[in-house]
């Protein structure tokens, strides 16, 4: 599974790509608003933190300024992704950006029927929100499940799934499970991955016994 950070927080991306885990970058108008820096600015600072695919996502509604706004984005770096909503006119972009080979990420997914539209635009990834289905009382991972199930009856359809409104580490988990694609995840869920309280306690112990012995590896 690869792992993309959803965060337009500059410091964070350059903090977690160190690790060597990070595969790419999601942003939305919300994050990049509170980021507070020009928008282009900012995109193509993280392209040059993360190789990997970074989403931009268009903030037009109509056919016409998307595909306007959609060159702008293009021209930033190779690894921009286009980010479209799930709309008619967006999978109209979709389809254009994707023939003319680009990379696509399909957005506001919430249900398997529009995952299958995506896919049939030739969207580089889906975005299902798992996390804004499960406040809702929908099962979010169930979701992500029926659309692998329908993405694998036809070899033809190339569309990773990119899972998306990640609340903590159990989605990733059970989305690893299912062979999801993609997994987004905000800074805070990725280092959640790493905690585990018996880690701690036998690093703690190991630790204590190896002052006792007085050694020093340094001054070995």
């Amino acid at each position: 599974m690869k792992f993309f950070i959803d965060t337009a927080d500059l410091d964070e991306i350059r903090d977690l790509a160190a690790t060597g885990l990070v595969d790419g970058v999601t942003t939305n108008p919300s994050l990049a608003a509170k980021s507070g820096r020009k928008f282009t600015d900012l995109i193509r600072d993280i392209c040059a933190v993360v190789p990997g695919p970074v989403s931009a996502e268009v903030t037009a509604l109509d056919f016409p300024t998307m595909m306007k706004e959609a060159a702008v984005l293009r021209a930033i770096a190779p690894n921009v992704a286009i980010k479209v909503p799930l709309t008619p006119d967006g999978l109209k972009t979709c389809k254009a950006i994707s023939d003319d080979g680009g990379m696509v990420n399909v957005t506001l997914c919430f249900s398997a029927g529009q995952a299958l539209l995506a896919a049939k635009a030739g969207a580089t990834f889906i975005s299902p929100f798992v996390g804004r289905l499960d406040d809702i009382s929908q099962d979010g991972m169930g979701l992500i499940a029926e659309i692998l199930e329908i993405y694998r009856n036809y070899t033809d359809l190339k569309t990773q799934v990119l899972v998306a409104s990640i609340r903590h580490p159990l989605h990733v988990t059970e989305a690893a499970r299912l062979g999801a694609d993609v997994a987004t995840l905000p800074p805070k869920v990725l280092r959640q991955l790493y905690a585990h309280p018996l880690t701690d306690k036998g690093l703690e112990g190991f630790m204590a016994d190896w002052a006792k012995s007085g050694q020093s590896i340094l001054e070995s």
